[in-house]
């Protein structure tokens, strides 16, 4: 039995690190031990003992390319560029066949030039086939009666090109219309263009009698605007009420169109003389570089129509110029200023002046539904005049919670005795087509 007592501590000056539980004994040990530790400790260890753990097999990262499916058809994928240029050349296959060549030779260093040499198709024409190919396949993913496709199998590039700006869902409904009314190009091109602008026209009259899901009121609210646009009565007006009654689809849009016509026939010819006595508001464009040229300018503060309406009435008063200089002087600090040509109704306006900045021209009651479009306005208004008094001036008034144009008649019929000054100029921006002036006969 060993004991602690048995086991001498043994010292090794050479090592000062050296412990007696690091040195081996095996005398002491193997009398005590079933087997002898000198073979077992030099016999090797085999790895077959503990059977090896399965490694689970690694999933292949690499993936190998596979190209994209070819856009061009079945039969047309093996030709060379030698080939497919003959098959454009004497037109093989549907339009919608061979169209997917054009890019396909694009890509191998052919020109809109190079192929109308070679081919005789122009390249507007080539452009017009791809973009109606692809509207063409967006209609076939959009599971397309195929019925209604049949119909743009010969001469339908022309018509599927027009509606090529609009929605998938609004194509499908375009294609529908088109085929059952049997649109040429013009007629296409004229629904794609009502279907786009339908959506941003609610704030004009009769809006909500048509329907959007409905291509043929689309079309009908196209020419019900443009009959606005003439004399009441007149030939123009009748025949676009008429033409807009025949293309409505809806109920509430025929009784639109019908009261519309109807009113039309019953109404008054407005009179030359009273015309003639209605206050005039100039509305002018300006030309680029107008200010530069002009001899006299006038500095104005800008308020902008979305904003607190007292902000229009804490904008600076006066602002003059004075001094050898002319130098600019107002009476307090302001954010937004606008120069303008010191046009006559501008010219008498000595203190109080103040443009309103309008996001869009709608908000002017004029009659007309040519300038109906989304374009910035400045609204030049005379402080010092507040007071409503005449039925045919137009004032700057709050109405309904926002800023509004609106004439002294349709004030006064609100009860509202004063406004936030009365309109002397509408400004719009400057573009490069100049000839779109209003006449005085355009507003309300």
């Amino acid at each position: 039995m060993l004991s602690s007592t048995s086991l001498k501590p043994i010292t090794n000056p050479k090592n000062p690190f050296f412990s007696p539980f690091l040195i081996q004994t095996p005398s002491l040990l193997s009398s005590h031990l079933p087997f002898s530790p000198s073979k077992t400790l030099l016999k090797p260890i085999s790895a077959t003992l503990i059977p090896p753990t399965p490694q689970p097999q690694q999933q292949q990262l690499y993936q190998p390319f596979r190209p994209p499916p070819s856009p061009l058809p079945p039969k047309f994928r093996s030709l060379d560029a030698e080939g497919r240029l003959d098959v454009l050349t004497n037109r093989l296959g549907l339009w919608f066949e061979y169209a997917p060549l054009i890019p396909s030779l694009y890509q191998e260093g052919f020109t809109p030039p190079s192929i109308e040499e070679i081919t005789g198709i122009a390249g507007v024409e080539q452009n017009r086939l791809i973009v109606a190919s692809q509207v063409r396949e967006s209609l076939v993913q959009s599971n397309t009666d195929e019925n209604l496709m049949s119909f743009f199998d010969t001469g339908g590039a022309e018509l599927l090109y027009e509606i090529r700006l609009l929605s998938s869902s609004q194509r499908a409904e375009a294609v529908r219309y088109i085929v059952e009314n049997r649109l040429d190009a013009k007629g296409a091109q004229d629904l794609a263009r009502a279907m786009k602008d339908f959506p941003r026209r609610q704030m004009d009259k009769g809006w909500g009698s048509f329907e959007y899901m409905f291509s043929g009121d689309c079309l009908s609210f196209m020419y019900y605007r443009q009959s606005r646009e003439h004399r009441n009565p007149s030939e123009q007006r009748t025949a676009a009420l008429k033409q807009a009654l025949e293309v409505a689809e809806s109920e509430s849009a025929k009784n639109e169109v019908l009261q519309e016509l109807e009113g039309g026939r019953d109404g008054k010819e407005e009179k030359e003389d009273d015309l003639g006595q209605r206050v005039r508001v100039p509305v002018v464009r300006m030309q680029f570089g107008e200010v530069a040229d002009a001899t006299s300018v006038v500095v104005l503060p800008v308020c902008k129509a979305d904003e607190d309406a007292r902000l229009i009435l804490e904008a600076p008063l006066e602002c003059a110029s004075g001094g050898d200089f002319g130098v600019v002087e107002v009476e307090k600090g302001w954010k937004r200023w606008v120069v303008l040509p010191c046009w006559e109704p501008l010219a008498g306006l000595r203190s109080g002046g103040v443009a309103v900045a309008f996001s869009d021209a709608r908000v002017i009651p004029w009659k007309t539904n040519r300038w109906y479009m989304e374009e910035a306005i400045l609204v030049v208004t005379d402080r010092s005049r507040k007071e409503v008094e005449l039925d045919d001036a137009f004032y700057l008034a709050m109405v309904d919670g926002g800023l509004k144009v609106d004439r002294g008649s349709a004030l006064k019929e609100m009860d509202v005795k004063e406004c936030l000054g009365t309109v002397v100029l509408v400004v719009r921006a400057p573009k490069e087509d100049t000839d779109d002036q209003l006449s005085d006969e355009d507003w309300e």
